[in-house]
């Protein structure tokens, strides 16, 4: 159950990401948030996928938590970003420079943002 409220946290903010990303564009927001949004989903389960693995192989009495920015947060940003940006190059999606440096820039912010929030406030 520690992981339930950090993946949920990862995907609205992922979905906010794309949605944002959409409407900036006047793109429909609704009707396109899914081809939008798929390549970097699939980015961040392949990152909550990897720290259930690291985790689960850690010998040591602190697991890993989803809300700490290393290692979780920094894993599931770079394979969110990362992961993502391959699937849109595989599917004829865009990947323009800049929107690299948006997605990096803005995925940080929220992927690694609320978690320092989280740190400062506890």
């Amino acid at each position: 159950m520690r992981w339930l409220g950090p993946i949920v946290a990862d995907s609205l903010l992922v979905v906010l990401f794309c949605a944002i990303g959409r409407r900036s564009h006047e793109e429909a927001v609704l009707t396109g948030l899914l081809h939008t949004v798929w390549p970097f989903a699939a980015g961040l389960a392949v990152g909550w996928i990897a720290v259930f693995l690291l985790d689960r192989g850690r010998r040591g009495d602190e697991p890993f938590a989803g809300s700490r920015i290393r290692p979780t947060g920094l894993v599931v940003w770079l394979s969110t970003l990362v992961v993502g940006m391959a699937l849109r190059v595989v599917s004829g999606q865009g990947t323009a420079f800049s929107f690299i440096v948006v997605a990096t820039l803005v995925l940080a912010l929220f992927l690694l943002g609320w978690r320092a929030a989280v740190r400062v406030i506890s």
